[in-house]
């Protein structure tokens, strides 16, 4: 890829037996503090962050990624990465930090606890985030037209990156009501559509859109800005989550080229994300601006063929996801569903528990299969569903080679994450104390670390508070 891209995980968990969110609350905090005191796996912030980060809350790790505890869900975000294979590899390695770290609690305590990487709780109806980061060129023009192109992508990608779950979500006490289905939802395809009532807002804790708004580049402001995107599931499939974030990325670039002039445009992008979620047909018909109708897989052919005509042989990530994106669309095309298993996450999910409910005789409304909807994105190989879903071809072994890669923890090479996690190392070999880390800047002590350029990796020589070092 030609951009820094990042993936945000706030992780659900899920206790047995416990009667109260009581148990539910500390679990997070546990986890958190085991992480950074006894794995060392990083350094905890000694500082306020802002009033909803006091010290102690997160810290940033060996691999330039951060934790930290957000709204009650423990939260992990990786570090900067420029290709596909680093973000893959660190979104899950963030996965396997936070698996040692609970299985270490677990030890001291007894419980049956699981951290799940999805964006619903079936027993409260609350919902959680996996947000993605795409530094964009400042001077991109995101006009109006622009913006309605890349919506209408947004909107209907969850073809190939929607996790899949049971049943719809209730509206939220104090949100927009959600309009009512014309049907029963049984099974759909996203686990974040019904909780999108915006498409670009500001203010998201209340009024969640598809695009934050909020201009914070983490970054030097006069040549980046951030692309805060909220719509997406969180991703079991390692396969998937390469899929979703590189179409964006190349849709993004189709944006600063400023060629996506003469696409077709969704009327209405929130109401397209649960019409296509919902269709029980899988004929995912959405209303267009100018009249008439098309559909996801019309659409999304029309964005990768444009893609096709101006970005093939630019880089290798690039044609990785123009290949896999065709191999996607052609195969939802056909309806030949089992060329996906293992890769696209609500087609492999909606396969197992359908053949679990008809071994079992039992409808969709029951609770055992919403438990196993949730089972299906425990981050433990040996108790997640998806880990025993079947896979074939080019998504084995993609998933294969990168699962079989997430353990040394290390920042990708080409970015500054690099130079952050070598002041993270040195503050925990010197036992400083005196430290503040940030995704742009770090000081230790009367040093200070400038790092507003997210592509430069090397170490920039620090300034002191009254001048050169």
């Amino acid at each position: 890829m030609q951009r820094i891209v990042g993936i945000e995980t706030e992780y659900g968990c899920l206790v047995s037996g416990e009667p109260s969110r009581a148990g539910v609350d500390q679990w997070p905090a546990l986890v958190r503090r085991h992480l950074f005191q006894e794995q060392r796996a990083g350094v905890i912030d000694r500082h306020y962050r802002d009033y909803e980060e006091p010290p102690g809350n997160g810290g940033f790790l060996l691999n330039g990624g951060r934790v930290y505890i957000d709204m009650g869900h423990l939260e992990y975000a990786t570090p900067e990465c420029r290709t596909l294979h680093d973000l893959v590899r660190l979104d899950i390695q963030g996965d396997r930090l936070v698996l040692r770290s609970l299985q270490a609690c677990l030890e001291e305590k007894e419980a049956e606890v699981a951290f799940l990487k999805n964006n619903i709780d079936h027993y409260t109806g609350a919902t959680f985030g996996s947000h993605e980061n795409y530094l964009v060129n400042r001077n991109a023009n995101l006009d109006e037209p622009a913006l309605r192109v890349l919506l209408s992508f947004l909107a209907t990608r969850q073809i190939f990156t929607g996790a899949g779950r049971i049943g719809q979500a209730a509206s939220p006490q104090g949100w927009e009501e959600m309009p009512e289905p014309s049907h029963p939802v049984r099974f759909q395809l996203s686990q974040r559509a019904d909780h999108i009532v915006n498409d670009i807002y500001q203010w998201v804790q209340f009024n969640r859109a598809i695009i934050n708004a909020r201009d914070e580049p983490l970054a030097d402001y006069r040549r980046f800005r951030r692309l805060h995107l909220l719509l997406g599931d969180s991703n079991m499939s390692p396969w998937a989550t390469a899929l979703k974030v590189g179409t964006t990325d190349l849709m993004l670039t189709l944006v600063e080229r400023e060629l996506l002039r003469g696409l077709p445009i969704i009327e209405d992008a929130v109401e397209a994300m649960r019409l296509v979620s919902h269709d029980p047909k899988r004929k995912w018909e959405v209303p267009l601006l100018h009249g008439g109708w098309s559909d996801a897989v019309t659409l999304q052919m029309r964005y990768l063929e444009l893609a096709e005509t101006h970005l093939a042989g630019s880089n290798p990530d690039a044609d990785w996801a123009l290949s896999n994106w065709r191999f996607a669309l052609e195969a939802l095309a056909a309806g030949d569903h089992v060329l996906l298993l293992g890769g696209v996450d609500w087609v492999t999910k909606e396969w197992m528990l359908t053949m679990f409910a008809e071994e079992q005789g039992l409808d969709w409304d029951d609770p055992w299969l919403s438990s196993l909807d949730l089972a299906y994105h425990d981050i433990n190989p040996a108790e997640g569903l998806f880990y025993g879903a079947p896979a074939s071809g080019r998504i084995a072994k993609f998933n294969e080679d990168i699962l079989g890669q997430v353990e040394t923890i290390e920042p990708p090479a080409d970015t500054r994450a690099q130079a952050r996690a070598e002041l993270v190392e040195r503050i925990q070999r010197e036992s400083i104390l005196e430290y503040v880390i940030n995704w742009d800047s770090a000081e230790i002590g009367e040093h200070v670390y400038s790092l507003p350029d997210p592509f430069e990796s090397g170490l920039p020589q620090p300034t002191d508070r009254q001048g050169p070092a």
